[in-house]
């Protein structure tokens, strides 16, 4: 990933509701989501939501598909992950990091 990309990707969930609507693309998983069905979870006005959505899809974060008369959203698990790896990249000085249970990394970060 290159670093105008990450940026693109942190400016866009840079915003309290497009990261609502991010996670919870998330955690819905590969069926996505319809908008009304997103506005209605995350009590947010639709013409709100078409916004964000805009917003993160421009971003990579998200992916749009027609089915019918319904357009569904997805979380782009592949551009999520690729903006986790650049942000940990050298992570523990470059040298593979082990994470313990209670989410602390090694010693060296």
């Amino acid at each position: 990933m290159t670093e105008d990309k990450a940026v693109c990707a942190l400016a866009a969930l840079a915003h309290a509701q497009r990261l609502q609507v991010f996670r919870l693309l998330v955690v819905a998983g590969p069926e996505g989501l319809t908008p009304s069905v997103m506005a209605d979870r995350l009590g947010v006005a639709r013409n709100a939501l078409s916004f964000h959505l805009k917003e993160l899809a421009h971003a990579g974060l998200t992916s749009v598909e027609q089915q019918g008369r319904n357009l569904i959203y997805r979380a782009n698990y592949l551009h999520m992950n690729d903006l986790l790896g650049y942000l940990t990249e050298h992570c523990c000085q470059g040298v593979a990091c082990d994470v313990d249970a209670s989410g602390a990394a090694c010693a060296a970060c």
